[in-house]
């Protein structure tokens, strides 16, 4: 069995996006959703499906993403109020 980055997909509610993709990265979700199923997926999954789970592996994996991410929710020093 092949050990993809991808485990099974959660159901949620999705927001609706319209993107176009090169042809050969379409290829290339298309083959990740074959080889998927027949690594005990669902019966089929639409190649439009695996999209967001790879980005948001993407983006959980980006040691620098979350760093500039946890920067970006803190108070710049200086920035609060000053009661007085």
């Amino acid at each position: 069995m092949t050990k993809l980055k991808l485990g099974p997909l959660e159901d949620d509610k999705p927001v609706k996006l319209t993107i176009e993709l090169p042809a050969a990265v379409f290829r290339d979700l298309k083959s990740y959703a074959e080889i998927l199923t027949r690594n005990g997926g669902p019966t089929r999954i639409e190649p439009a499906k695996l999209i967001a789970p790879m980005i948001e592996r993407f983006m959980s994996t980006d040691r620098a993403f979350a760093k500039a991410r946890r920067n970006a929710a803190q108070p710049a020093p200086g920035s609060a109020e000053r009661s007085g």
